[in-house]
């Protein structure tokens, strides 16, 4: 619907009629002379048209330069193509993440050390050492849930993504009497925070290196891995599990490969995907995957700026005043 960014001007408008009506009642010049009688046989004038048409026309002027004056414009209903979803981290933090055993650009560092750094790049931006791009992730919310024995919300969902980042910084391995990997909690924790971000599309990011191996309170029901997947099915909430551990030196081969399966069937119950990482070049192409999969335009609410239509009507002011003034100054004129 068109609308007017003055609409108090249009109160101008009952001036339109009130220069028609002067404008036709007005009187003009005449010739004073002593017996009109004689000019009774001289053709009628064109007195009876020009009048009704120049009061015409300057009436329509001044209502178009009304309307100019009122601003019009005409909303250009086309929506913003943008994207934003809600993304939680949930990183391990166990001791095992202190482990110096991951590669970063011929160099060894802990396995935590790599995470910050391939999340820094997943959520800022850059380039990796192997020359690995990442866009980044600016438009979206961003959540970071660490855990061990128990999960810990170290930032909710937000922008700030710089804040965000120095936070992951700060992290370090939690003690040894956190001895446990506690998967289950961890994601109803995120899922938990991810529940803030309304009507957004949400994923959960999972990051750990063992398998879960809390065995919670005594006679009281914990969250497992399996059953926060089937919650997070339920909400249409994608998990994408990310194994940075290593099957060299495992203490037990079978409990080893039993976690690596369930982690496996956490991304499939949710409809998200599992990936192993053990090296910086595969945890940067993992991220680099999530990130590809996750980028889906979204129509924004807000709208481009409205068409502005009053030189339009400022134009036709200017063309009518000067078709009025052609009109008085050839057929219409008038002597004296």
């Amino acid at each position: 619907m068109p609308s007017f960014a003055y609409p108090w001007l249009l109160l101008l408008l009952p001036l339109v009629p009130l220069l028609a009506w002067w404008q036709l009642r007005r009187r003009v010049p005449a010739l004073r002379y002593s017996d009109p009688r004689l000019l009774a046989s001289l053709p009628a004038g064109r007195a009876r048209w020009v009048r009704p048409l120049e009061a015409g026309l300057h009436s329509a002027a001044l209502l178009a330069l009304i309307l100019a004056l009122a601003g019009p414009r005409w909303p250009k209903p086309v929506p913003i193509t943008t994207e934003g979803i809600a993304i939680v981290l949930a990183v391990d933090v166990s001791g095992s993440m202190s482990e110096v055993d991951f590669d970063w650009d011929g160099k060894k560092i802990s396995r935590l050390e790599a995470v910050k750094r391939a999340f820094r790049l997943f959520v800022q931006g850059g380039t990796g050492p192997d020359g690995q791009v990442l866009p980044g992730r600016r438009k979206d919310l961003i959540g970071l849930v660490m855990f061990a024995t128990y999960p810990d919300t170290t930032a909710p969902l937000t922008l700030s993504h710089r804040v965000l980042v120095q936070l992951l910084d700060t992290e370090q391995p939690r003690p040894l009497d956190e001895a446990h990997t506690n998967i289950g909690d961890a994601l109803a924790e995120g899922l938990l925070r991810l529940d803030q971000a309304g009507d957004r599309r949400k994923v959960l990011v999972l990051l750990t290196d063992g398998e879960h191996n809390f065995p919670g309170p005594e006679n009281a029901r914990t969250w497992t891995p399996l059953l926060a997947a089937r919650r997070a099915a339920d909400l249409n909430i994608p998990v994408y599990s990310i194994d940075a551990g290593s099957d060299e030196g495992a203490s037990d081969p079978e409990t080893r490969k039993a976690g690596k399966e369930a982690l496996q069937e956490v991304a499939r119950m949710t409809g998200g995907e599992s990936f192993s990482a053990r090296d910086a070049d595969s945890l940067l192409r993992v991220c680099q995957q999530i990130d590809r999969l996750e980028r889906r335009p979204i129509p924004s609410p807000y709208f481009k700026p409205y068409r502005e239509l009053h030189w339009v009507f400022g134009l036709a002011a200017a063309v009518l005043i000067l078709i009025a003034r052609l009109v008085s100054f050839t057929v219409g004129r008038r002597l004296p």
